[in-house]
C-alpha cells in the first residue's frame, strides 16, 4: 500500500515535496499532522532518509506524542531514533550535550514560571527596588520578551527610569541564575542559539546530522526560535514549516507573526502548498469563521472548504448577566445530553480566566461534572513542588530558588532573618547559599555584623548534612525510591499528612511517584525532572475525568470538540479591551474569535451578556464587533436557551457525621457545617478526593440514606 494513499491532492504533493523549503499553509482542520506524519513516512520509507538524520519540531508535548504515534501506527518502530520534540526539550537536550563549551553545567535545573518569579523578586530587593512600583511579573515579561529577540541586558532600550530598572534587574536576574546553574524556559533557545553562532563547528555538527527540519505550529514561532531554524537549515535547506497565519494568537508571548507571512522572502524558491479541505466543522460554522477572519489584513489569503453538511446554524444567546449567561450554558448542555452528546464533546471557551467563576458555580449548582483547564496544574500544586524542590537540589545543590523553599520545610528554625542572613552573604561573597552553608562553620563568618547564633548554625548545619546524605543516596536509588527516602528522611510526609487536607496532598504526592517509575539512579533524576519541567497545562488534558471541559481561548489552539461554548461575545470582552487602541492587536484578537470558532466540529454557541461584571465594575457591552461580519443567515438569536434551566438540586440540611454522595466527588463524610447567611458551608471528607469545603446552596450533596 502507498504511504500516500490516504492524502487528498494538496496533502499529497505537500508530503511528496521533500527537497528544497516549504511552506504549507494548514487551515483549521485541514489534516495537518497527518500531513507532517505521512511526509516523515515518505521520506524514511521511500525516500531512503535515515530516521535520525530528521528532527520535527512541534509547540507541545502533547502534539509531539500524537505525532508519534501516527508515525508508530505507520513505520513501526523504525522512527525510533526521529529526533521528535519541542522547542524547549529539544534545546535542553542539545545543551546537556554541548552547553559545557559555553560554561553551562551539565546537570542545570529549569527554573518554571514560579521560580523565575522568584528570581526576580530576590533581584528586586538585591537592587533595593520597590517591587509595588515596579511589578515583579512586568518585569519577568519584559525579560522573557528580551530574550525571545535574543537580546542581553546591555542591548535593552534606555528611554527613561523605568527601562533603567528592567536592565538593572536583568542583569541581577543572570546573576542569581547563573549562581544557581539554572536555566529559565527562554534561556533554552536563546542559549542554543548562541552556542551555534559562537561555536561553528558544534553548529556543523548539528547540520550535517540533520539533513530535514520540520516545524508545525509556525506561525507561533519567535525570533530566537526562527532563527534556531535557520542556523540549522542553512547547509541542507531542506526546511518545512506548517502554520497558518489566522492562527497566531500568542503575541504577548512574543510569537512573531512575521515569521510565517516572510518565509518566501527568506527562502525564495521555497514551494507553497495550500491545505484548504476541513474535515472538522459543518459548512456552517466554516463559513461563518471564514467571514470574520476575512477582515484581517496580516494574513495569507486562502479559501477554506468542506464535504461536510451545512449542519444547524450559529446559535447567538443573549443573556442578561454573565451568571443567567451561564445557566444558559447549563441548561443547553442538559439538553444535548438528552439527545447523547458526552459531556467530554461540549467544551466552554472564554478570553479571560476570571470568566470561568460563574460557569464554575452553575455547573457545580446543577450537577454538572466539569474539568477546569488553566486552574492550578499538578506541576504547581504546593506539595508537588516541594517534593520537586528537593529533588532538584539533590541533582544541583547550587539552586538557590529551591533550596530557599525548602530550607525551612517543615520548619526546622532557619527563619525569614536567617534566610535574609544567608541571601546577603551569597550576594557579598558572589557565591551560591549552598556555598555560603558550607562556610557557616569558619571563625570568620560568625562575625559581625550578623553572626548565626549556636542554635541557628546547628540548625543550618543539620540541614547541610541531611542535603549531603540525600544527595549520596540519589547516586545509588532509582527514583521513586529516592523520594520515598527523602520524603521519611526530611520529615515532609509527617509534615504534610498532618494538614487538614493532607491525605489529598499526599496522594498528589503519589502520583507524582508513580510518574517518576522506571527512572534509574544518576542521570534519570536528571532526566525525570527535565521531563516534569517541561510539562505544559494541555498535556495531560486527555487523561481527565469525564465532563464538560472550561477552557480558555488560548488554550484551547489544537483541540476539537463536537460542540463548543464561546461566551463573552462583547466589545471590551472579545475583543479585549486592551486591544482597542492597537490595531495589530486588534488583528490577533479576531484571530482568537477565529480560532475559538473553529474548534467546533457539529454545534457552536456564542454568547453574550447585556450587563457583566469586570474587574469589580458593572458594564454593559455591546456585541462583538466581530459579529458584525456574520450574514444573519447563518445565526439564530435568542434570549434564552431552548429549555429553561433544570431546578436548582434542593437545599438539605447536613450535619457533622452524615454519610452524602456529590455528582462529582462521590461518597463522603460530612466533618464539619458552618451557617452562613441563610447558607450553609459544610466541610466534606471525600474517598479518593480529598477534604473538600463547599456551600450547599452551590453544591449537588444529598444523604446516602436518602437515596443518593
Amino acid at each position: 500500500m502507498d504511504i500516500l494513499d490516504s492524502l487528498n491532492p494538496a496533502q499529497r504533493q505537500a508530503a511528496e515535496t521533500t527537497s528544497g523549503p516549504l511552506l504549507i499553509l494548514a487551515g483549521p482542520g485541514s489534516g495537518k499532522t497527518r500531513v507532517i506524519a505521512h511526509r516523515i513516512a515518505y521520506l524514511i520509507g521511500v525516500g531512503g532518509v535515515y530516521p535520525r538524520r530528521i528532527m520535527a519540531v512541534t509547540f507541545t508535548n502533547r502534539a509531539a506524542g500524537e505525532l508519534r504515534q501516527r508515525l508508530d501506527g505507520l513505520l513501526g518502530r523504525s522512527a525510533g531514533e526521529l529526533t521528535l520534540g519541542t522547542f524547549h526539550a529539544i534545546c535542553a537536550r542539545i545543551l546537556r550535550v554541548e552547553g559545557e563549551v559555553i560554561g553551562l553545567d551539565r546537570n542545570f535545573v529549569i527554573y518554571d514560571d514560579d521560580d523565575q518569579l522568584s528570581a526576580v523578586k530576590q533581584s528586586l530587593a538585591e537592587l533595593g527596588v520597590d517591587s509595588h512600583r515596579f511589578s515583579p511579573r512586568g518585569v519577568l515579561s519584559a525579560i522573557s520578551a528580551a530574550k525571545s529577540q535574543l537580546l542581553a541586558p546591555a542591548d535593552l532600550p534606555s528611554r527613561g527610569y523605568a527601562d533603567e530598572v528592567a536592565r538593572r534587574v536583568y542583569e541581577r536576574y543572570e546573576v542569581l541564575l547563573a549562581r544557581s546553574h539554572a536555566l529559565d524556559f527562554d534561556d533554552l533557545l536563546l542559549r542554543t542559539v548562541k552556542l551555534f553562532q559562537g561555536q561553528p563547528p558544534v553548529l556543523a555538527k548539528y547540520q550535517t546530522r540533520y539533513l530535514h527540519l520540520l516545524i508545525d505550529e509556525f506561525q507561533d514561532t519567535n525570533i530566537a526560535q526562527y532563527q534556531f531554524a535557520k542556523l540549522l537549515a542553512a547547509k541542507g535547506r531542506n526546511i518545512c514549516v506548517v502554520g497558518d497565519p489566522d492562527q497566531s494568537i500568542y503575541g504577548w508571548r512574543s510569537a512573531d507573526i512575521r515569521n510565517i507571512l516572510s518565509f518566501e522572502h527568506d527562502f525564495p524558491d521555497a514551494r507553497v502548498v495550500v491545505l484548504g479541505q476541513n474535515y472538522r466543522s459543518t459548512k456552517t460554522i466554516l463559513e461563518v469563521a471564514s467571514r470574520i477572519i476575512a477582515a484581517n489584513r496580516q494574513r495569507k489569503p486562502k479559501e477554506l472548504w468542506t464535504e461536510n453538511p451545512a449542519g444547524a446554524p450559529v446559535s447567538l444567546l443573549e443573556a442578561e448577566s454573565e451568571e443567567e449567561e451561564a445557566r444558559l450554558v447549563v441548561a443547553e448542555i442538559e439538553r444535548l445530553q438528552k439527545e447523547g452528546v458526552p459531556l467530554r464533546e461540549c467544551a466552554v471557551m472564554y478570553r479571560t480566566n476570571a470568566q470561568s467563576r460563574a460557569l464554575e458555580e452553575a455547573c457545580l449548582r446543577f450537577g454538572i461534572p466539569y474539568k477546569l483547564i488553566g486552574a492550578v496544574r499538578f506541576y504547581q500544586r504546593r506539595e508537588v513542588k516541594d517534593v520537586i524542590a528537593y529533588l532538584r537540589l539533590l541533582q544541583n545543590p547550587s539552586d538557590t530558588v529551591s533550596l530557599m523553599r525548602v530550607i525551612n520545610l517543615p520548619p526546622r528554625g532557619i527563619g525569614n532573618r536567617t534566610q535574609e542572613e544567608l541571601a546577603a552573604r551569597a550576594q557579598a561573597q558572589s557565591a551560591s547559599i549552598y556555598d555560603v552553608l558550607h562556610k557557616v562553620r569558619e571563625p570568620g563568618e560568625q562575625a559581625a555584623p550578623s553572626p548565626l547564633s549556636l542554635r541557628v548554625t546547628r540548625a543550618l548545619l543539620e540541614f547541610l548534612g541531611m542535603l549531603e546524605e540525600l544527595r549520596q543516596a540519589a547516586q545509588e536509588k532509582e527514583v521513586p525510591e529516592m523520594m520515598d527516602t527523602l520524603l521519611e528522611r526530611t520529615g515532609y510526609e509527617r509534615f504534610i499528612r498532618a494538614e487538614e487536607d493532607g491525605e489529598e496532598r499526599w496522594d498528589n504526592i503519589q502520583e507524582l511517584r508513580s510518574v517518576a517509575a522506571g527512572y534509574p539512579p544518576g542521570q534519570g533524576l536528571t532526566d525525570f525532572l527535565e521531563k516534569v519541567g517541561l510539562v505544559s497545562d494541555v498535556d495531560n488534558l486527555d487523561g481527565v475525568a469525564e465532563g464538560v471541559t472550561l477552557i480558555t481561548l488560548h488554550q484551547a489552539k489544537g483541540l476539537e470538540f463536537d460542540v463548543v461554548f464561546m461566551v463573552g461575545v462583547e466589545d471590551g470582552v472579545l475583543p479585549h479591551f486592551r486591544s482597542f487602541p492597537n490595531p495589530d492587536q486588534m488583528e490577533e484578537e479576531r484571530r482568537l474569535c477565529y480560532v475559538g470558532m473553529t474548534r467546533a466540529r457539529h454545534r457552536l454557541y456564542l454568547l453574550r451578556a447585556y450587563h457583566r461584571n469586570l474587574a469589580g465594575m458593572s458594564v454593559a457591552n455591546p456585541p462583538s464587533r466581530f459579529l458584525g461580519d456574520v450574514p444573519r443567515r447563518l445565526l439564530t438569536t435568542s434570549t434564552s436557551a431552548t429549555e429553561a434551566p433544570p431546578p436548582p438540586l434542593p437545599l438539605v440540611q447536613l450535619r457533622e457525621g452524615d454519610a452524602v454522595t456529590h455528582k462529582v466527588f462521590g461518597q463522603g463524610v460530612v466533618v464539619s457545617t458552618l451557617p452562613i447567611r441563610g447558607d450553609q458551608q459544610v466541610t466534606v471528607a471525600f474517598k479518593g478526593v480529598g477534604v473538600k469545603k463547599l456551600l450547599l446552596s452551590l453544591a449537588p450533596l444529598s444523604r446516602l440514606d436518602e437515596g443518593g
